[in-house]
């Protein structure tokens, strides 16, 4: 019988280089965000109607608690993303290449490509989301609670006495509402930048460019996914952030989330994007631009297009 799969075989070592570019990348653009990200948390918990802004919160958070306040929580992020990072890259190329090989014909890859796209991501982020929760519960808890606990052994080691297993998993549903619109902003945008940009610009061009080309193209392409998955995902992101602090009272997360919800209002809910469309914006765009740039020094396998 022979072989009718469309892609590349992609052996367990490429896996692994995928797994090290990806995680290598998250990790890099997390933890060195976070400054920004420990602003738009605390943006996020302010009492409804608060007029604290960006740079009025930053200065709040150095007054009190001296400039290591803006670095709260920054083993947490570091190695949670290298793990979340690497297990999403690496799954979104898995699961693509495995739908596109179930397809087995091209005009239905080309046919059904934003599924295998939106389908991949959402996969993907699931497996990652499952291993960086307990992580970023504890990030939440020393972001949100000044002196909760020193360092992320710290932080686990308490939120373990306190909960048990349901401590660290207390906010997994919130962070999954809103890891995967995050995940599905980014690598679907991302692919559908890069399919604009290669029908409007000719491979010609592309090549001339060269290599200051190959990476304005992947900046270019990044930003934009980085604006569509802090728009997309926002909304949970202030939720999980309350949830996590301990607001929502009694009952199911869902039950929770409903609750902080009609609680916050819109105003709360969209509180912080600004800061946060800033922050992703940059995370996103790099991360795309370490992670190709990373791969290639590897000698990894380029990522599957679907043209």
């Amino acid at each position: 019988m022979s072989d009718t799969r469309l892609t590349p075989s992609f052996s367990l070592a490429n896996y692994a280089q995928f797994f090290a570019a990806g995680g290598l990348c998250a990790t890099l653009m997390h933890g060195g965000l976070t400054p920004i990200d420990v602003v738009k948390t605390r943006l996020q918990l302010e009492p409804a109607g608060s007029k604290a802004t960006m740079v009025s919160m930053a200065r709040n958070i150095v007054a009190r608690d001296g400039p290591g306040g803006l670095l709260a929580g920054f083993g947490p992020t570091a190695v949670g993303y290298l793990i979340q990072g690497g297990a999403k890259f690496c799954g979104y190329e898995f699961f693509k290449k495995q739908s596109i090989d179930f397809l087995g014909n091209e005009a239905q890859v080309r046919e059904y490509r934003q599924l295998i796209y939106l389908g991949s991501a959402s996969a993907a982020e699931v497996i990652a989301t499952t291993l960086l929760t307990p992580l970023e519960a504890a990030r939440i808890r020393l972001v949100s609670e000044r002196g909760y606990a020193r360092g992320l052994v710290g932080a686990l080691t308490r939120l373990w006495s306190e909960g048990g297993l349901g401590g660290f998993y207390a906010g997994y549903v919130p962070i999954l509402f809103k890891q995967v619109p995050y995940a599905v902003g980014q690598f679907y945008t991302n692919e559908m930048m890069h399919n604009l940009v290669n029908h409007t610009v000719s491979p010609e061009m592309l090549q001339k460019a060269g290599k200051t080309g190959e990476i304005a193209v992947q900046l270019g392409c990044g930003l934009t996914a980085g604006v569509a998955a802090a728009v997309l995902s926002h909304p949970a992101d202030t939720l999980l952030s309350k949830i996590n602090k301990g607001g929502g009272g009694h009952g199911s997360a869902i039950k929770k989330l409903w609750v902080l919800a009609k609680e916050a209002g819109p105003s709360g809910i969209w509180a912080g994007l600004p800061t946060r469309i800033l922050m992703t914006a940059i995370l996103v765009s790099g991360q795309f631009l370490i992670y190709e740039q990373t791969k290639a020094a590897f000698g990894a396998p380029k990522s599957i297009e679907i043209h």
